[in-house]
This record gives C-alpha cells, structure tokens and sequence, in this order.
C-alpha cells in the first residue's frame, strides 16, 4: 500500500503529521468496556449519533447514557454505495470487552430507538443473559467484527485514509467489515477496532486489517499496529502492550491489567506471572494538532519504562 502522503498529496493532514513525528500507538485507545453499534446509513456529520438520519434526540440522550455507563455507541455502515432513504431493518452489535468474559450479541431491529430499552449495565458487567432479556432481538455471534472509521466530517484522514481500507479487507472477509463513526485518535487513521476484544489500531494497511481478523479467529492479535484494547485506562493500554511485546504474546485473553498507581502498572498473565511497568508522561515536542484544521498544542504522551518481571501482588 503506498505511502500516506502518495495516496493524499496532503503533507499537513494531521495523520501525515503523526507519522512524520513518529508518534507511539501504544496507549492511545478510547476508554470503553464495551460498545454499542447500530447501522444507520446514509451521511454522518461531525457529531455522528445527531446529525445523521438517526433521530438526533434519541441518538443525543443515548449516547449520553451509554458514556455514563463507560460504554461506547457508535454509528456504522455497510461498505459500498446503498440507498439511505430505503426503509430496512438495522443491524445492532453489542459487545462486552472485558477479558475472560468478552461476548458479543447482534440482530436487527426496524427502528434504533429500541435500542432505549438495552440494558447497558448489564452490558458493562458482562451479563450477556441480561443483556438479551433487555433486547430480546440480540443473539451471541462467534465472529469477531472490525471497525475502520470513514467519518470525513469528523476528520478528513479518516474518510481519505479509511474508505481504502474497508473496501480491501471487506473483499476478504465478506459481511465482517464495517465502516463506523469516530473511533478515536484521527491523527492515527487509518484507525480500526476489533469487536468483541475492543482492541484499537493505528496506521493500519489493507493486509495487517485481513491478518487481524484472521488472528481473532485463532484466538488472538495482532502486535503490529496495537493502539490498545479500551478495556483498559489509557496507562494500562499501554503497559499491556509493553508486556505483550516484552514476551511475544498474541493471545487476545492472555493479559490483564490488575492494577494502578502514580508510577507503576501491574499486568498479569493468565498462567499467574505478574510484571510492574513504570509508565510517566512526557510534554510532546514539537507542537502538533489533534486532528485536522486544529490548532497545534504541545500534548501529553505516555512513554513506558522499566519492567519488573516475577513480582508477587
């Protein structure tokens, strides 16, 4: 695939900018355990849950209650050109992402304000019995789901750099690629996340996009590109990549970040083996924006430290 600024000709867009710099990923995911997604098609603006065909009350009023519950709702659509006026059932995913007990339910539903009715605790505990009793039209699917933002209006590098991206991976894995609302982190597009783990990529290419779904298949990731799985606070994100990469681990459930403080973050494998990872932040320099046509500003970023294997909790 070729370069970001050989597919654009675009030097200041905020992900050129990113690359430029070489920013880590590592870190840089949402915060959300678990996800809401409802397909609703046709163009999305800026703030995607009400300024789309979705109705703006219903979509402001529950993308509120699904924050208060730490979960995240998102729009999504099915690759290619479709009517977006056409009356049509739409498809709801719902995934819990917490390690251990991580699931995902979906099913349609011929209007997306039913989705009032979820209950999003039950979501954010992990209670998938709970969960379908609240929607009964929801279902477990084995299948693991990827997300690549295409959402233009919210930044310019995701439609540029996102669109590619789904039309590639969609021809290999049929029915198992979607495009979504913002995902986080414009300045990382092209930016995906694999649903259920809620584990989040950066930079990504066509071929890393197959191999990732093709690796959850087996049970597992894909280290190249990892921004962090959203289960986790962005510190532990990425202390969790740093052991994973410290040891060669793929396994999707293999870690857990158990605990916080100022300086440290402790992860443990789930054969018992426990590593403290110092984390600090660090002022970025140069100045750089966020996302397109924003201002630059001198932000925070995470850098991980010494590692100490073989602790004891």
């Amino acid at each position: 695939m070729s370069a970001p600024h050989e597919q654009t000709g675009r030097p200041g867009l905020c992900s050129i900018i990113c690359r430029t710099l070489q920013e880590p990923l590592a870190g840089t995911s949402i915060v959300a355990t678990g996800w809401v997604l409802v397909e609703q098609p046709g163009p999305w603006g800026h703030d995607a849950p009400t300024q789309s065909h979705l109705d703006p009350v219903f979509g402001a009023e529950f993308d509120a209650a699904t924050k208060k519950a730490d979960l995240r709702f998102g729009l999504i659509r099915s690759p290619g050109r479709h009517s977006d006026a056409e009356p049509r059932a739409h498809r709801v995913y719902v995934a819990c992402t917490v390690p251990g007990r991580s699931w995902m339910l979906t099913g349609c539903v011929p209007d997306p304000t039913m989705l009032a009715g979820l209950d999003l605790d039950a979501v954010r505990h992990g209670d998938q019995a709970a969960a379908i009793r609240s929607l009964p039209e929801l279902a477990p699917v084995t299948e693991a789901i990827l997300l690549v933002c295409t959402n233009g209006k919210r930044d310019e590098c995701c439609a540029v750099l996102g669109r590619p991206i789904v039309k590639a991976a969609s021809a290999t894995a049929p029915g198992r690629v979607w495009e979504a609302s913002h995902l986080g982190g414009h300045r990382f597009a092209p930016t995906a996340t694999l649903l259920p783990a809620g584990i989040t990529y950066g930079h990504l290419d066509g071929e890393t996009a197959a191999a990732i779904l093709a690796a959850a298949d087996r049970g597992e990731t894909v280290l190249e590109k990892l921004r962090g799985r959203s289960t986790w606070t962005k510190r532990g994100q990425l202390a969790e990549i740093t052991v994973r990469h410290l040891i060669g681990e793929a396994g999707l459930d293999a870690l857990s970040v158990v605990t916080e403080d100022v300086e440290t973050v402790t992860v443990e494998h789930v054969d018992g083996r426990l590593w403290r990872v110092e984390v600090t932040g660090e002022t970025a320099y140069p100045r750089r924006p966020e996302s397109c046509g924003k201002e630059p500003f001198a932000m925070s970023l995470l850098r991980a430290g010494t590692v100490t294997a073989g602790i004891t909790r």
